[in-house]
């Protein structure tokens, strides 16, 4: 089943030398929305739900891919914080005045981030099953990704060879692309395996693993890098409304974890999708967008 097509691709400049890559959907002149994939992932990790709502409210919904993926030139930030100048340099080239936020899983401190760098530019942040810090005041213990710091020496000395393995691992399984995602989805509460069975979610999923990987996919282990350092910004920084969704039966993420950052945040929410683990963000796709527009100073209006 085909997709609904990015209306733009392309790269833009930042800095070093370097550029990262883009998709939108939506409206050109629409409300910014900034959609940061998850890990793994790339900027094509949008739900046709979330698309089609681009659509219809005038919005102009854009994926980012972080270094490592797509045509993102490979790079290791000092620290998360550190990505949000690159962000800057993505809008002003864009043409972005203000923007909504919204992160998956791994691009959730990403989101998080950009509010804490710039209040005055981000209206609001939704997040769907983000990683919460394993480091520093707002430490979260337990959980996947905190594995992850005990190998963090290893993670940070192999990084270059293991990203390279990592890629040539996903090119060799893209041909069981679907059969991998059908494995994956037996393991998974009711939610989830109705979510990975629906025909334009693999599509998507698909579609995303395809176009990212195509040349590299050493962003995941970048992703992992940084979750196990310092973010370089506390909680408490984030003043901005965050309205975080998190699957119940969350495996990868526990819900525990959101309840601890939600609670950290100075101006959050938590809502619960019942029945669902770590991609339950993606079935309330729209319920995100329309929660992000209504805060904020700006409110698109369907046609």
């Amino acid at each position: 089943m085909d997709v609904t097509r990015p209306r733009l691709e392309g790269t833009v400049a930042v800095r070093d030398g370097r550029r990262l890559s883009f998709a939108e959907f939506g409206t050109p002149d629409g409300s910014p929305v900034v959609w940061m994939h998850g890990t793994p992932g790339g900027r094509r990790q949008i739900p046709v739900d979330a698309r089609a709502f681009a659509e219809e409210y005038d919005l102009r919904l854009i994926g980012i891919d972080r270094p490592g993926i797509g045509q993102s030139t490979p790079h290791l930030y000092d620290n998360i914080l550190d990505w949000t100048t690159d962000l800057d340099l993505v809008a002003d080239q864009l043409h972005i005045d203000t923007m909504r936020v919204v992160g998956l899983s791994g691009g959730g401190p990403y989101a998080l981030a950009a509010a804490a760098a710039h209040p005055d530019r981000v209206h609001a942040v939704g997040v769907m099953g983000g990683v919460a810090p394993t480091r520093g005041v707002d430490k979260v213990g337990g959980g996947a990704v905190a594995l992850a710091t005990r190998f963090r020496t290893l993670l940070e000395a192999t990084r270059v060879p293991f990203g390279l393995g990592l890629t040539y691992a996903i090119r060799a399984a893209r041909p069981f692309g679907g059969p991998l995602i059908d494995t994956y989805a037996a393991f998974q509460p009711a939610g989830d395996k109705e979510l990975l069975g629906r025909p334009e979610f693999r599509a998507m999923f698909l579609d995303d693993l395809v176009g990212g990987t195509r040349r590299q996919a050493t962003a995941p282990v970048s992703d992992l890098v940084l979750f196990t350092r310092p973010w370089g910004f506390d909680l408490a920084d984030v003043t901005v409304p965050v309205r975080w969704w998190h699957g119940d039966g969350d495996h990868i993420v526990p819900l525990a974890h959101g309840e601890e950052v939600v609670a950290k945040l100075p101006d959050a929410a938590l809502t619960v999708i019942h029945g669902h683990s770590h991609l339950g963000g993606l079935s309330v796709a729209r319920e995100v967008l329309s929660t992000l527009l209504d805060l904020g100073p700006r409110r698109a209006s369907a046609r």
